[in-house]
């Protein structure tokens, strides 16, 4: 049996890989910040739910000590992310972005990903078939955010952006250091979520096929690599 924690999965792209993960067999965790949404999502899935702060030091310490007394863990999803818009849902640019604004944003997608990572790793060194997922974006691609004529181009935000390169720089050194794990980062794509005002181009159906798939990697599986639903990405 395979156990899995989501971060971020009362709703969206978390809500989806879980539902895909149950489906498939595993043990799912459904994380959650607020608790009656935790529940509620995991009464609907059929998933246990932990409550889990990325942004906070002693809800994720509680939510490891959690799961460890349950059994354990072989499946990390980093999924919990934020993007930095002003009123009116615009995205904000170099022009109005501001220092508070970058650290906000990143408190969650950057120093989310390694405070919970950090938290899991001894439970997944005890699994045999340990693999995290973190949860990135094609706006994490130099290659693509530097061509002209894209949507990657275009994107006028700074915070976002740079946190999810800095999240793909995360996946390969934490892929290097523990050889024995699949570890990798994912772009679910243009996804209509919450985190867009849902204006993204896929369901959560279509941008959660890269995250459940890369969940399931087995031991020979990639690590250190940064797909889409089509393939390998440029960095």
């Amino acid at each position: 049996m395979t156990t899995t924690l989501i971060t971020g999965a009362n709703k969206g792209l978390g809500f989806e890989t879980a539902r895909r993960l149950i489906a498939a067999g595993h043990t799912v965790y459904v994380g959650s910040r607020d608790a009656d949404r935790g529940r509620r999502a995991a009464e609907q899935l059929g998933a246990r739910m932990v409550l889990i702060d990325v942004t906070d030091d002693a809800s994720v310490a509680a939510a490891a000590k959690a799961i460890e007394v349950d059994g354990g863990l072989d499946v990390l999803v980093n999924n919990a992310g934020i993007e930095s818009r002003s009123e009116g849902n615009v995205v904000v640019g170099a022009a109005e972005v501001t220092a508070d604004m970058m650290r906000t944003v990143f408190e969650t997608n950057v120093f989310g990903v390694v405070r919970v990572t950090h938290a899991f790793l001894p439970l997944l060194q005890r699994s045999a078939a340990p693999v995290v997922v973190n949860v990135s974006s094609g706006l994490g691609s130099m290659t693509r955010v530097t061509a002209p004529g894209t949507p990657a181009y275009a994107y006028p935000g700074v915070a976002y952006p740079a946190s999810k390169a800095t999240v793909n720089m995360i996946t390969v050194q934490y892929a290097k250091a523990f050889p024995g794990m699949r570890i990798n980062a994912v772009e679910p794509g243009y996804t209509a979520t919450d985190l867009n005002g849902r204006t993204g181009t896929q369901t959560v159906e279509e941008g959660a096929e890269i995250i459940v798939r890369m969940a399931q990697v087995g031991p020979d599986g990639p690590t250190g690599g940064y797909f889409d639903a089509e393939g390998p990405l440029p960095w």
